[in-house]
C-alpha cells in the first residue's frame, strides 16, 4: 500500500488505483461490529433501508409494522463504542403512520428535506421530514410492493406505480391487509458507486430546503423533482407526477403482477420492470408505444427454450431488479433460484454463473439475502466470496454505504446490524539497511496503511 501512495504522490500511478485497492479491500473485510449497535425501534421485521446520498449520514428504515425510523449513523461522541440513535419516527401512535407493513422507503435524491414510503395499505406518501407528515398521499386500488425514484432526473418529476387505479391524493383508513410475496431488499456494492435492488420477498437533523420549497421553486429551471415508479399487484407500471399528485402514463406489457420497478442510474427516461409473468422489461417513458425490449434468458435461441420460456427472463417470479453504478447491466433475481447479469443497452444475457468460480474480473460486488446471512458475489464473476452471518431470523434487506464501504442489514428478528470493513494491521518498516547497520539495528516502524 506504500506503495501506492508513494506512485501517486510522484504522480506516476492513477489516483483512482489507490481507492479501487482499498476500497475492494474493505469491501472483502466485511465483519459484525460489536462495538457499534443501531437502536431497536421496530416491533417486528425490518423490511426495507435507504441511506441518503447528500451528506451519507442519515438512514431510513421501514417494517412490517408500519413504523418508519430516520437513523442518524455519524459518531459524534468519536468513541469506539457506540449507538446509531434513531432521531425521530413514524410511529403507532402518529395519525399519519402506515397502517400496515412498509415496503419500500427511499430518500429524495437531491435534499433530505424529502422521503417516500409505500405500503401494503395500498398507498404511497411523500413526507416532509422536518414535520414527518405527509405532504401527498397517493392512494391505489392495488397493492403496492415497491416504488422508486430516478436519482438522475432533470426533466420530468414522476412517480411510477402499478395499481389497478390512481384514486387521488388523501388518507386511507380500514383496508385489510393482502398476501404477497415475500420481499427481500439486497444491494450491490462497487468500487466508486452503489446500487441497489428490491426482490418481492435530543438531537435534531438540520435539513437545508423545506419539502414545500423543493416541489414548488421550480420555475425558470430544470425540474430536480425526480420521477418514481411503483410496483403493485397489478400488470400495469403508472407514472405520478409529484408536483400535481396526477396519473400522467400507463405502460402495459405485463401479464402478471409487477413485483419491482427500477430507473436506471444512466439516462433518465429509462425503468426497468420485473413480473410475476417471468420477464423482465425494458421501457422509455418518452415513448407511448409498448416496451424497448423483453430479457430472453436464452439470447433469442429457440431450440433452448420451449414455446412457454420464450422471452423470459426466469423460470418463474422476477421478483428482483438493479443497475450496476454505470447503468451498462442490470441484475435479476427470480424465483427459479438464479441471479443473471444483462448488457442493459442490448438485453443479452452475460451467462455469468452465480453458482460457482469463475475467472477474475472486475471488482463489483452484490449483497443478497440469503435466509439469516448475506451472501457476497462478485457482480462479473459469479464467485461467492463470503456469507456474512449474525441475525436471528431471515434478512430482508441491506443497504451499502458507499463512502465507508459499510453495510447495514434488517431482517425479521428486528435487528439492524452494522457490518465494518477489518482493520488493516499496521505494517513493520525497515529502515534502510545504511541506517540500520551504522546504528547497530534499526528502530522499528509501524503506521496503518491507506
Amino acid at each position: 500500500m506504500l506503495g501506492f501512495l508513494s506512485a501517486r504522490q510522484n504522480g506516476l500511478d492513477d489516483p483512482l488505483r489507490l481507492r479501487r485497492a482499498e476500497s475492494t479491500r474493505r469491501v472483502l473485510s466485511l465483519e459484525l461490529n460489536p462495538d457499534r449497535e443501531v437502536d431497536r425501534i421496530h416491533g417486528n421485521g425490518i423490511n426495507t433501508l435507504d441511506i441518503e446520498v447528500v451528506e451519507g449520514r442519515y438512514m431510513l428504515s421501514g417494517g412490517a409494522d408500519g413504523v418508519i425510523v430516520v437513523y442518524d449513523l455519524e459518531n459524534s461522541s468519536r468513541k469506539p463504542n457506540y449507538t446509531c440513535k434513531a432521531v425521530c419516527t413514524v410511529g403507532r401512535s402518529s395519525r399519519y403512520v402506515h397502517k400496515f407493513s412498509v415496503e419500500t422507503v427511499q430518500w429524495y435524491p437531491h435534499d433530505t428535506g424529502m422521503f417516500v414510503s409505500s405500503s401494503f395499505d395500498k398507498t404511497m406518501k411523500v413526507w416532509d421530514t422536518e414535520t414527518l407528515k405527509p405532504a401527498e398521499v397517493f392512494q391505489f386500488e392495488g397493492n403496492v410492493y415497491c416504488h422508486h425514484m430516478s436519482p438522475v432526473a432533470r426533466k420530468h418529476s414522476f412517480i411510477a406505480g402499478v395499481p389497478h387505479a390512481l384514486m387521488g391524493c388523501e388518507i386511507i383508513r380500514g383496508m385489510h391487509l393482502p398476501q404477497t410475496p415475500r420481499r427481500v431488499t439486497a444491494c450491490l456494492g462497487c468500487i466508486s458507486s452503489l446500487v441497489q435492488f428490491s426482490c418481492c420477498p435530543s438531537l435534531q437533523i438540520h435539513f437545508p430546503y423545506h419539502l414545500k420549497r423543493a416541489l414548488s421553486n421550480t420555475r425558470g429551471v430544470k425540474s430536480q423533482v425526480p420521477s418514481a415508479k411503483v410496483g403493485s399487484k397489478d400488470p400495469k407500471v403508472q407514472l405520478c407526477d409529484l408536483r400535481s399528485g396526477a396519473r400522467i402514463q400507463v405502460l402495459q406489457g405485463h401479464r402478471g403482477e409487477v413485483l419491482s420497478v427500477r430507473w436506471s442510474p444512466r439516462y433518465e427516461h429509462i425503468i426497468a420492470t420485473a413480473s410475476a409473468d417471468s420477464r423482465v422489461r425494458l421501457w422509455d417513458v418518452r415513448k407511448s408505444g409498448g416496451s424497448l425490449f423483453t430479457l430472453d434468458q436464452h439470447n433469442g435461441e429457440k431450440s433452448k427454450a420451449s414455446s412457454e420460456a420464450a422471452n423470459t427472463a426466469h423460470n418463474g417470479r422476477v421478483n428482483g431488479l438493479c443497475f450496476t453504478g454505470d447503468g451498462l447491466h442490470l441484475l435479476t433475481t427470480g424465483t427459479d433460484d438464479r441471479m443473471r447479469l444483462w448488457n442493459s443497452a442490448t438485453g443479452e444475457n452475460t451467462l455469468v454463473n452465480y453458482g460457482r468460480l469463475v475467472n477474475e474480473s472486475l471488482p463489483e460486488f452484490v449483497f443478497v439475502p440469503c435466509g439469516s446471512s448475506v451472501a457476497v458475489y462478485g457482480v462479473h464473476t459469479g464467485e461467492l466470496v463470503t456469507m456474512l452471518r449474525g441475525h436471528y431470523n431471515n434478512v430482508d434487506c441491506c443497504e451499502f454505504h458507499p463512502d465507508s464501504q459499510e453495510l447495514y442489514s434488517g431482517g425479521k428478528d428486528c435487528n439492524i446490524l452494522a457490518w465494518v470493513p477489518r482493520p488493516r494491521p499496521p505494517d513493520m518498516e525497515e529502515e534502510e539497511r545504511s541506517s540500520a547497520q551504522g546504528q547497530g539495528g534499526g528502530r522499528a516502524a509501524s503506521e496503518p496503511c491507506v
